[in-house]
């Protein structure tokens, strides 16, 4: 009886040691957005508040990303459409001050890349993402790279979409926003 007591614990303590929680580095983390519109586009950042992620046996089991919306910058600099997306017109950051992406399930990472599956709420609307990432181990940690495609109007985000209004001509916004997001977890 006693030799079974010390293998369970030998097996707890080998599990526990396998999961690798490991905590989001905010400061090196990177998210930039790129949004286009009929007469162009427009690019820039958004900042990550928090993060998580277990990565065990080669493949993520779980996360969460908590992204602070107040932080949307434009690379142009342009005060006039940042206070613009910042508005209830598109995320209304007053109301609702982050996004989050809950990580809930990957493939394994063959030759760096996988298959991942999560839930991305904006705006309290949660829908379900699946996208693929690449992974790096590096001297700083983990690195986990994707390019995520996001319909906007899905989280109700629908100011100057052609899908939801006529007549717009070349004021209208693509539906599709694309963020490349580089994650640094250690």
């Amino acid at each position: 009886m006693k030799h079974l007591f010390i293998l369970i614990v030998a097996a707890q303590l080998v599990t526990v040691a396998a999961a690798q929680t490991k905590n989001a580095n905010t400061e090196k983390t990177a998210i930039v957005w790129f949004a286009e519109k009929v007469t162009g586009d427009h690019k820039g950042t958004v900042n990550l508040k928090s993060g998580w992620i277990d990565f065990t046996d080669n493949r993520i089991k779980g996360g969460e990303f908590v992204v602070d919306m107040s932080t949307i910058k434009d690379a142009d600099n342009n005060q006039k459409l940042e206070s613009h997306l910042k508005s209830e017109d598109f995320f209304g950051v007053e109301k609702y001050p982050t996004a989050k992406l809950v990580l809930k399930e990957s493939t394994p990472f063959e030759k760096g890349t996988a298959t991942v599956k999560g839930e991305l709420t904006i705006k309290d609307k949660t829908e379900p993402v699946e996208f693929k990432a690449a992974l790096q181990n590096k001297d700083d940690g983990l690195w986990f790279f994707t390019n995520l495609t996001v319909d906007r109007t899905k989280y109700n985000v629908r100011y100057g979409s052609g899908t939801f209004f006529d007549n717009l001509g070349d004021r209208t916004i693509y539906d599709e926003f694309k963020l490349r997001v580089s994650v640094l977890v250690n």
